[in-house]
Parts: C-alpha cells; sequence; structure tokens
C-alpha cells in the first residue's frame, strides 16, 4: 500500500464490526427480558460512537450513495444538514458531560459515558462531513 489513503480507507471497514456489536447489545434487552436494558444501551451507545468513528475514515472525495450526493452537492442542503449535525453532535456532548458530573445515580452516569463517546465519534463525523461537502458542492466547482 503505497497510498496512506488507502490504508486508512482499508482500515475504515472496522466500522461494520462495531455497528455489529452495537445492534447486537440493542436488541439484546429483548432476548433477555429487559434485566440488562441499561448496560445494553451504553454498550449500544460506545459501540455505535467506535463505528461511527471508524466509518470517518474513508475517501472523503467519494459519496456513498446519491441520496447522499444529492445533499452534499446542494449548498443549502449541505449547509443545513452540517447546522443539523453540529447541533446534534453538541447536544450528545452537553447532556453526556452533563449527566456525568450532576448525577449520583450509577446507571446514568455509565450511560452518560456512552453519550459521550458517541459524541465524540460524531465530532469525527462531523469533520468527514465537511470535508465531504467542500468535495462535492456544485458551486464551488463552477468556479
Amino acid at each position: 500500500m503505497k497510498n496512506p489513503k488507502d490504508f486508512f480507507n482499508i482500515i475504515s471497514y472496522l466500522q461494520y464490526p462495531f455497528i455489529l456489536i452495537g445492534a447486537y447489545y440493542a436488541f439484546h434487552p429483548y432476548f433477555n427480558e429487559f434485566v440488562t436494558i441499561w448496560s445494553d444501551l451504553n454498550n449500544v451507545l460506545i459501540y455505535f460512537g467506535l463505528g461511527i468513528s471508524f466509518s470517518t475514515l474513508q475517501d472523503t472525495t467519494k459519496t456513498q450513495n446519491k441520496f447522499s450526493k444529492r445533499i452534499w452537492e446542494n449548498p443549502q442542503k449541505g449547509k443545513r444538514m452540517i447546522i443539523f449535525m453540529t447541533f446534534f453532535c453538541l447536544s450528545l456532548l452537553t447532556i453526556g458531560m452533563f449527566s456525568m458530573y450532576i448525577t449520583q445515580n450509577k446507571i446514568l452516569k455509565e450511560i452518560a459515558f456512552g453519550l459521550i463517546v458517541l459524541g465524540i465519534g460524531y465530532i469525527s463525523f462531523l469533520k468527514a462531513a465537511i470535508e465531504i461537502f467542500e468535495n462535492h458542492r456544485k458551486d464551488k466547482k463552477l468556479k
């Protein structure tokens, strides 16, 4: 592998095992009579956060599908999506940090940790989205 981008693109496929593990924990309470729902929810947040982080290692010069291409090529839709993603990311981090230090409940502290991990994963996702928007927006290509 001569190009480091190719190496990171290959590493980005680690997102799928993490997302599958997160999906396992999402459905686990249904088969376990909801006994472990809170720890499973925490695991879902952590593994989805890790999966999202690894997904951002993909090549940002390519889009995944036509739906995302329509969003990122349109300047207004792309800006709206980035604003929405920023708000969502800040919400995850704010709720997670606030809950981590305010609550005395052990279960809520664990959920807060999961929210923080998901928020950190979402920060890298937001950075990748900004790069995708810069690479694909049509108004910049015309100049």
